[in-house]
Formats: C-alpha cells, sequence, structure tokens
C-alpha cells in the first residue's frame, strides 16, 4: 500500500549518519522502490529511513508501505535495530562476478552475437510462412 511520504512521522532513531544516498536514489528512480519501508499503524517510520530520504530526495509524494503491528517502544527499536544488524552484503568475489555477468549480458562476444543474428533470421523466416 502507498502513503503520502508527509504522513509519515520520524520519531527518535539510532542511526544517525544516513551516508551519500545519491547512489541509493538514483537506484530508486532507476528501478523503482524495490523493498518498501516499513510503518507502524500510527505511521511511525521503523525501518526504511535511508529509502524514505532518497525518496524525498526524488520528490515522490508517496511510497510503498508495509504496516506492521510495533506496540511499544521496545519493539520498534527491536524492529529497527534488527533491520539493520542482520542484513549481509555481498562478498567482494560476489560482486566481481555479479558485474562480470552483467557486463556480459550487455556486451555479448562475438559468438553470442552471430548465434542471436542465426536466431532471429529464422524467427523472420519462420513468421513469414505461417
Amino acid at each position: 500500500m502507498q502513503i503520502r511520504i508527509n504522513d509519515i512521522q520520524i520519531k527518535k532513531r539510532i542511526r544517525k549518519d544516513i551516508g551519500n544516498i545519491n547512489e541509493l536514489a538514483e537506484s530508486m528512480k532507476l528501478h523503482g522502490l524495490m523493498n518498501p519501508i516499513v510503518i507502524n499503524k500510527e505511521n511511525e517510520l521503523i525501518a526504511g529511513y535511508r529509502r524514505l530520504a532518497s525518496a524525498k530526495k526524488l520528490g515522490w509524494n508517496k511510497i510503498e508501505v508495509t504496516v506492521v503491528d510495533a506496540p511499544g517502544k521496545i519493539t520498534k527499536l527491536e524492529m529497527e535495530i534488527e533491520e539493520n544488524l542482520y542484513r549481509k552484503d555481498f562478498t567482494t568475489d560476489e560482486i566481481v562476478e555479479a558485474y562480470s555477468k552483467l557486463e556480459k549480458l550487455k556486451k555479448p562476444g562475438n559468438l553470442r552475437k552471430v548465434y542471436l543474428c542465426i536466431k532471429n533470421f529464422f524467427r523472420k523466416l519462420f513468421s513469414h510462412t505461417l
């Protein structure tokens, strides 16, 4: 569900330094919001402070949210901590492999180009005979 960004309340947070959000904002501009922010029933932000800041930077008026039952300060704090604590970043090897695969998909080698030309040729040939 989406709500107006101005309706989201940001109470005291553990994270003080949101870092550089330019790359996150650029990703959201290109791909949209891949993971909704999390709020409670009172529209208080639980998780997604950087995503929310990026949406504001992009000039968005609304944002996708997941509403959770987070009664009390203890539960809200536990959820904020866990959302930021238990994620796992890619290893250096995983990043290298991912970008290598992406590069191959964006710039196929000559053999792949020949294969795609032949495939398209036969696709066109057979689509005219049907």
